[in-house]
């Protein structure tokens, strides 16, 4: 008899469970369903009914999984199975007939709007739980391993490349894009497939033109972060062309012009100027295939490229020869130079440079992190460095931003169109020009992940020592449309958290026999390369960590520690002092809790109202605020403070959280002169329910004194477990981690309310 389900869930586990082990033994159930569809078993797409009524449907709500399939890169299996559990039946499909509409793209959920879709008739219906011999057929098509070749276009493309550097790390984009056009011929993987030649078919279009607004996207990670610039989106490149006309028009009667673009990749950002403001454009571009696209769309309309044609030398590992902006041979390129001496030319720089930092984490983790610098002893960065000091040659952008004011405008009329975020002008001060107009894009729409502004600026080579602040017009991009919101003022960044704030006392009792732990809030073993001093001494009860004046990776810039944090940055907390402190902690959470991308990268941390703060906590006036953001920095995520025994044998105790189990804490106790509104009493309420449900779990130890991070990463224990297309967590005590995330939800609005604006008002946000 065959067995009747009531959901479709328990049909495809117990389905699994009776052919996984014969079909793919090394496969788990959580294996099979990566992708939101029911699961792919070899070369088989399968997809669960309790009934099927309607097979066109279910069908096409399969060839849809597929559909996404290809376009993340991966393999297309040759076979769609749907499985009717209530009667055992499966009606297999070959995705090959079906390609047409596996190459299309579709929006919204795989599972709705599928009526009225047409298919052939199944070339297998088996019904296994009935017949042995349709069982075993079934089982030989799960067995079978077999793809269909798709085509590749610049739906699937970026998939194909994220997967194809992922297995060959050290693969640069010539070897996947290949290009048969000019004197350089490339085959490429996906013009003669072999590491994918059981799924692509190869590409043969003559150029690459067609992937123009997607080849940022097709470098390895670590070019990206070398090359530096995100494609700039054509609605907002069509945007920043109102500045580059402003620029125009300050061009001297009578005087001629040139447009420099020195990183113009496939040129996207002159697309849209006219013809004769075209005649005044020079490009350039140091990526080789976003060389031969911008060659061959507009070559023949702009007054020159470096270099204009292409040699057999031109290529170079990926790049272009002789278009290195920040060589000694392109400071003194011929052609450039010759308008750079005659003073009747003016020169208007309109650019996007890269934003690569060197210090980020990609560089850092990746095998190539060691060569990924090599931009930081070029001729540019060099002679900077004669110039401006510290980590702010650290960025690739500020190379660009540096040399345009040095080497290439030189006249009161001269300009700079300029795309970068404000951290070069508002935190690192690497010019003082004058400002003349501006806009805020969301750089989300720049091929990457991220909300945050980016500053489009028009400046004059007019120096203006004086300007602390301007205004920019900020601009969305909402359902293909650009959206104005508002004005936002940019203000100008004079000094930083560890100039002012940091707690730099050195106390004669201060010993080397102390602990030093990492971000996780454990102890560090000696072979973890150590920049600060293990101090120990009985007035430290914690370490603060608040550095960079901006908020990109917050969680490695912000921290609260028990011990030292092995690889510094921050300042020993003293209970002296220790509350007058924590807003440098409360401030570095900021962007955490204010996701608008108008926010981000252009609102940061500064200490420009440190006097006024130090006057106003030493009359007291501010009491009742510090012991706000005491109670907020107690039950704030990114406070990794834990209770442990040291290997010196000390014992530390987190002092910064309101367990009294083990006798009062330095929290507890300055708590109480906090005067509680009902926000703050409905807080510590909800943390004696998270205590009271930590006690009961079975790993509590009632002789260690918890704060909230420990609770919840030692005692907040789950199960991963396999749920219909996707895993999730059970937890094993849905109480306590109910109240957790309630608190968390009660402490964001917390700070939004009770502690931001104060924040703003003493400038440790600005």
């Amino acid at each position: 008899m065959v067995k009747q389900y009531s959901n479709e869930f328990e049909g495809q586990i117990d389905f699994y469970q009776s052919y996984l082990k014969v079909v793919n033994s090394h496969l788990s159930i959580a294996d099979l369903v990566a992708d939101n569809n029911d699961g792919v078993l070899n070369g088989n797409l399968l997809e669960f009914k309790l009934n099927i009524s309607d097979l066109n449907s279910v069908l096409f709500q399969a060839i849809k999984y597929l559909s996404a399939r290809r376009i993340k890169g991966k393999p297309v299996p040759e076979n769609i199975i749907l499985i009717s559990l209530n009667n055992s039946t499966a009606y297999c499909y070959k995705s090959e007939k079906y390609l047409a509409e596996i190459e299309n793209v579709y929006i919204g959920g795989a599972s709705k709007s599928n009526q009225g879709f047409q298919s052939d008739s199944p070339f297998a219906l088996l019904n296994y739980n009935v017949n042995p011999k349709d069982e075993n057929i079934l089982i030989k098509i799960l067995r079978t391993n077999g793809f269909t070749k798709i085509h590749i276009d610049e739906n699937d493309i970026v998939g194909w490349a994220s997967n194809y550097y992922r297995i060959n790390p050290n693969a640069r984009k010539s070897d996947f894009i290949g290009d048969q056009t000019g004197r350089v011929k490339i085959i490429g993987e996906i013009r003669k497939p072999n590491l994918f030649k059981d799924y692509i078919l190869p590409y043969n279009g003559e150029t690459n033109v067609k992937f123009q607004y997607l080849m940022d996207k097709l470098n390895d990670d670590i070019l990206k972060k070398n090359l530096g610039a995100f494609y700039t989106p054509t609605i907002y490149a069509k945007k920043s062309i109102e500045l580059l006309r402003e620029a125009i028009l300050r061009v001297p009667e009578g005087n001629d012009y040139i447009i420099l673009d020195r990183c113009a990749g496939t040129g996207n950002l002159e697309k849209g100027l006219s013809n004769e403001e075209l005649s005044h454009v020079i490009l350039s571009t140091v990526e080789y295939y976003e060389y031969k696209v911008m060659l061959e769309l507009l070559g023949d309309k702009v007054r020159y490229i470096i270099p204009p044609t292409e040699k057999e030398d031109t290529f170079n590992m990926g790049l272009v020869r002789g278009a290195d902006a920040l060589s000694k041979d392109y400071i003194e390129n011929e052609v450039i130079s010759q308008y750079l001496l005659d003073q009747r030319t003016t020169v208007i720089l309109f650019e996007n440079p890269p934003y690569a930092e060197t210090t980020s984490i990609e560089h850092q983790k990746k095998k190539r992190a060691v060569n990924s610098s090599g931009w930081k002893n070029s001729y540019v960065v060099t002679n900077m460095k004669m110039e401006v000091k510290g980590a702010v040659a650290n960025d690739l952008g500020n190379a660009f931003i540096w040399s345009a004011f040095k080497y290439y405008l030189r006249q009161p009329t001269d300009s700079y169109v300029l795309y970068s975020p404000v951290k070069y002008w508002k935190a690192q001060h690497l010019i003082d020009r004058r400002f003349i107009r501006g806009y805020a894009f969301n750089r989300k729409h720049f091929h990457t992940n991220i909300n945050a502004c980016i500053m489009v600026a028009l400046w004059s080579f007019e120096r203006d020592k004086q300007l602390s602040s301007f205004n920019i017009e900020a601009f969305d991009v909402i359902d293909g449309q650009i959206n104005q919101e508002g004005q936002l003022p940019v203000k100008k960044v004079k000094s930083i958290f560890s100039a002012k704030y940091y707690d730099k006392r050195v106390f004669k009792n201060d010993t080397d026999s102390g602990i030093l732990v990492g971000l996780n809030g454990l102890e560090v073993g000696n072979n973890i390369k150590r920049r600060i001093r293990p101090i120990y001494n009985e007035n430290i009860v914690g370490y603060l960590v608040a550095d960079s004046s901006g908020f990109d990776n917050p969680d490695l810039h912000s921290s609260l520690l028990i011990a030292g944090r092995y690889n510094g940055n921050g300042f020993y907390l003293r209970s002296d002092n220790y509350k007058e402190k924590l807003p440098l902690f409360a401030s570095s959470r900021y962007i955490n809790y204010r996701r608008n991308w108008t926010e981000r990268a252009r609102i940061m941390k500064s200490a420009d109202g440190s006097d006024q703060y130090f006057h106003d906590c030493q009359s007291g006036k501010l009491n009742q605020f510090l012991l706000k953001v005491l109670l907020f920095s107690i039950f704030e995520p990114q406070n990794h403070m834990r209770s442990f025994v040291g290997s010196n044998n000390v014992v530390y105790r987190n002092e910064l959280c309101l367990d009294d189990t083990n006798g009062v804490t330095i929290a507890i106790r300055d708590l109480k002169e906090l005067q509680m509104n009902d926000v703050e009493k409905r807080i510590i309420k909800q943390w004696e329910s998270i205590l009271d449900c930590a006690k009961k779990t079975k790993d509590y130890n009632s002789s260690t004194t918890y704060g909230m991070f420990q609770i919840n990463d030692e005692l907040n224990s789950f199960q991963i477990v396999a749920d219909g297309k996707k895993n999730r967590r059970v937890y094993d005590y849905p109480e306590l981690n109910g109240n957790i995330a309630t608190m968390k939800s009660q402490i964001k609005e917390y700070y939004l309310n009770e502690i931001v604006s104060v924040l703003f008002k003493y400038e440790f946000l600005k």
